[in-house]
């Protein structure tokens, strides 16, 4: 008998020497999209969020092939974290990689608070025109899509 649980032992302990573990990641922007070819062409195939737990599928350059719940898709490393994201106050959480100026440039963008900021210290500037075009020239991700797709672009997807 004991050498039957030896043997059920020793299998397990190969099989789980042989079957390496999976890396996961937590996503670190307020909103990643996951696409389907690894490119920041490729069509979204599906969001995730901040705090997000990620499986990490394949690694090729810069890019990860990742799978959370019932979606998957690529996405660029710089919204992953090896690091876990807590959400909850009083929580172990990793600390900010980056100032509240950097965050919103790395999002394209400027957060309400980022924008107060520049227009205070740039009083002399007209942003008129650049609240205009904001307002009038907004472009969906399937506009994107379907230019990308109609100029035969990478990325454009059929």
């Amino acid at each position: 008998m004991k050498m039957r649980y030896l043997a059920v032992f020793l299998v397990f302990f190969s099989l789980s020497d042989a079957v390496p573990a999976q890396e996961r990641m937590s996503v670190q922007v307020r909103e990643g999209q996951l696409r389907e070819q690894p490119s920041f062409l490729g069509r979204v195939a599906a969001t995730v969020e901040y705090g997000d737990r990620v499986s990490i599928r394949e690694t090729r350059g810069p890019w990860k092939m990742v799978s959370i719940d019932d979606k998957g898709g690529w996405i660029h490393e710089s919204a992953l974290t090896s690091k876990r994201v807590v959400l909850q106050a009083g929580d172990e959480d990793v600390g900010p990689v980056a100032d509240r100026e950097e965050l919103a440039l790395a999002g394209k963008g400027f957060s309400r608070e980022v924008e107060e900021e520049f227009r205070a210290a740039n009083r002399d500037l007209d942003f008129s025109r650049v609240d205009q075009m904001e307002r009038e020239w907004g472009v969906s991700v399937e506009e994107v899509s379907r230019f990308l797709r109609e100029g035969g672009l990478n990325g454009g997807n059929k």
